[in-house]
Protein backbone atom coordinates (compact mmCIF):
# COMPACT_ATOMS: atom_id res chain seq x y z
CA UNK A 1 0.00 0.00 0.00
CA UNK A 2 1.36 3.43 -0.93
CA UNK A 3 2.22 5.98 1.72
CA UNK A 4 -0.61 8.49 2.25
CA UNK A 5 1.26 11.50 3.69
CA UNK A 6 4.76 12.77 2.99
CA UNK A 7 6.98 15.18 4.85
CA UNK A 8 8.53 18.15 3.05
CA UNK A 9 11.88 16.33 3.14
CA UNK A 10 10.38 13.24 1.52
CA UNK A 11 8.70 15.29 -1.22
CA UNK A 12 11.96 17.14 -1.90
CA UNK A 13 13.79 13.84 -2.25
CA UNK A 14 11.09 12.30 -4.47
CA UNK A 15 11.04 15.31 -6.79
CA UNK A 16 14.78 16.02 -6.72
CA UNK A 17 14.21 19.50 -5.29
CA UNK A 18 15.68 21.41 -2.40
CA UNK A 19 13.62 21.37 0.81
CA UNK A 20 13.35 25.17 0.73
CA UNK A 21 11.84 24.99 -2.75
CA UNK A 22 9.13 22.58 -1.60
CA UNK A 23 8.37 24.78 1.43
CA UNK A 24 8.07 27.78 -0.89
CA UNK A 25 5.60 25.87 -3.09
CA UNK A 26 3.52 25.11 0.01
CA UNK A 27 3.61 28.72 1.28
CA UNK A 28 2.67 30.04 -2.18
CA UNK A 29 -0.26 27.62 -2.35
CA UNK A 30 1.12 25.80 -5.38
CA UNK A 31 1.35 22.53 -3.42
CA UNK A 32 -1.47 21.70 -1.00
CA UNK A 33 -0.31 20.67 2.47
CA UNK A 34 -1.64 20.23 5.98
CA UNK A 35 0.17 21.84 8.87
CA UNK A 36 0.58 19.56 11.89
CA UNK A 37 2.36 21.35 14.69
CA UNK A 38 5.30 23.07 13.10
CA UNK A 39 5.57 20.71 10.13
CA UNK A 40 3.75 20.27 6.84
CA UNK A 41 2.39 16.97 5.55
CA UNK A 42 1.56 16.53 1.88
CA UNK A 43 -1.12 14.02 0.92
CA UNK A 44 -0.26 11.58 -1.85
CA UNK A 45 -3.23 12.77 -3.94
CA UNK A 46 -2.07 16.42 -3.70
CA UNK A 47 1.47 15.43 -4.65
CA UNK A 48 0.13 13.47 -7.64
CA UNK A 49 -1.95 16.45 -8.77
CA UNK A 50 1.01 18.81 -8.30
CA UNK A 51 3.26 16.65 -10.47
CA UNK A 52 0.60 16.30 -13.17
CA UNK A 53 -0.03 12.60 -12.61
CA UNK A 54 -3.47 11.08 -12.92
CA UNK A 55 -5.47 11.41 -9.71
CA UNK A 56 -6.71 8.23 -8.05
CA UNK A 57 -9.74 6.85 -9.81
CA UNK A 58 -11.26 5.52 -6.62
CA UNK A 59 -10.64 7.22 -3.30
CA UNK A 60 -12.76 4.85 -1.25
CA UNK A 61 -12.12 1.42 0.18
CA UNK A 62 -14.80 -1.28 -0.14
CA UNK A 63 -17.35 1.34 -1.19
CA UNK A 64 -16.93 3.24 2.10
CA UNK A 65 -15.19 6.58 2.49
CA UNK A 66 -11.60 6.38 3.72
CA UNK A 67 -11.13 8.06 7.07
CA UNK A 68 -7.78 9.51 8.10
CA UNK A 69 -7.02 11.08 11.44
CA UNK A 70 -4.38 13.50 12.66
CA UNK A 71 -3.94 13.74 16.40
CA UNK A 72 -1.62 15.63 18.71
CA UNK A 73 -1.38 13.96 22.09
CA UNK A 74 0.34 15.71 24.99
CA UNK A 75 1.24 13.86 28.20
CA UNK A 76 2.25 16.01 31.16
CA UNK A 77 4.38 14.99 34.14
CA UNK A 78 5.88 11.96 32.47
CA UNK A 79 9.32 10.62 33.41
CA UNK A 80 12.07 9.78 30.91
CA UNK A 81 11.61 5.99 31.23
CA UNK A 82 7.88 6.15 30.47
CA UNK A 83 8.48 8.61 27.61
CA UNK A 84 11.05 6.23 26.13
CA UNK A 85 8.65 3.27 26.40
CA UNK A 86 5.87 5.23 24.70
CA UNK A 87 8.23 6.48 21.98
CA UNK A 88 9.57 2.98 21.28
CA UNK A 89 6.10 1.47 21.21
CA UNK A 90 4.61 4.14 18.94
CA UNK A 91 7.59 4.15 16.57
CA UNK A 92 7.70 0.38 16.21
CA UNK A 93 3.92 0.10 15.85
CA UNK A 94 3.74 2.73 13.08
CA UNK A 95 6.57 1.17 11.07
CA UNK A 96 4.85 -2.23 11.01
CA UNK A 97 2.21 -3.48 8.63
CA UNK A 98 -1.05 -1.54 8.81
CA UNK A 99 -4.32 -3.24 9.64
CA UNK A 100 -6.00 -2.61 6.30
CA UNK A 101 -6.30 1.17 6.60
CA UNK A 102 -3.86 3.92 5.82
CA UNK A 103 -0.44 3.27 7.38
CA UNK A 104 0.06 5.35 10.49
CA UNK A 105 2.92 7.82 10.83
CA UNK A 106 4.19 9.29 14.05
CA UNK A 107 6.49 11.84 15.59
CA UNK A 108 7.36 11.73 19.28
CA UNK A 109 9.10 14.58 21.14
CA UNK A 110 10.01 14.55 24.83
CA UNK A 111 10.88 17.72 26.79
CA UNK A 112 12.77 16.55 29.89
CA UNK A 113 12.79 19.99 31.52
CA UNK A 114 8.99 20.14 31.57
CA UNK A 115 8.36 16.39 31.78
CA UNK A 116 6.15 16.74 28.69
CA UNK A 117 5.71 14.24 25.89
CA UNK A 118 4.10 15.15 22.57
CA UNK A 119 3.00 12.55 20.08
CA UNK A 120 1.74 13.42 16.59
CA UNK A 121 -0.15 10.63 14.84
CA UNK A 122 -1.43 10.59 11.27
CA UNK A 123 -3.18 7.57 9.85
CA UNK A 124 -6.33 5.55 9.53
CA UNK A 125 -8.98 5.65 12.22
CA UNK A 126 -8.32 2.11 13.46
CA UNK A 127 -4.54 2.48 13.50
CA UNK A 128 -4.70 5.82 15.32
CA UNK A 129 -7.16 4.45 17.88
CA UNK A 130 -4.83 1.51 18.49
CA UNK A 131 -1.89 3.87 19.07
CA UNK A 132 -3.92 5.94 21.56
CA UNK A 133 -4.88 2.77 23.44
CA UNK A 134 -1.18 1.85 23.67
CA UNK A 135 -0.38 5.22 25.20
CA UNK A 136 -3.31 4.96 27.60
CA UNK A 137 -2.11 1.55 28.79
CA UNK A 138 1.39 2.87 29.43
CA UNK A 139 0.48 6.08 31.27
CA UNK A 140 -2.36 4.58 33.31
CA UNK A 141 -5.74 6.00 34.23
CA UNK A 142 -4.36 8.83 36.36
CA UNK A 143 -3.28 10.71 33.17
CA UNK A 144 -6.46 10.16 31.15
Amino acid sequence: MAQQYYSVDQVAELLGLHVKTVRAYVREGRLAATRIGKQYRIHRKDLTEFTGGAPDQEDTENGRPRVEVSTVLQVEEVDRATADRISTLITSATTGVSGGGAPAQSQVVYDPERGRLRVVLVGGLEETTRMLEFVRALVGDDHT
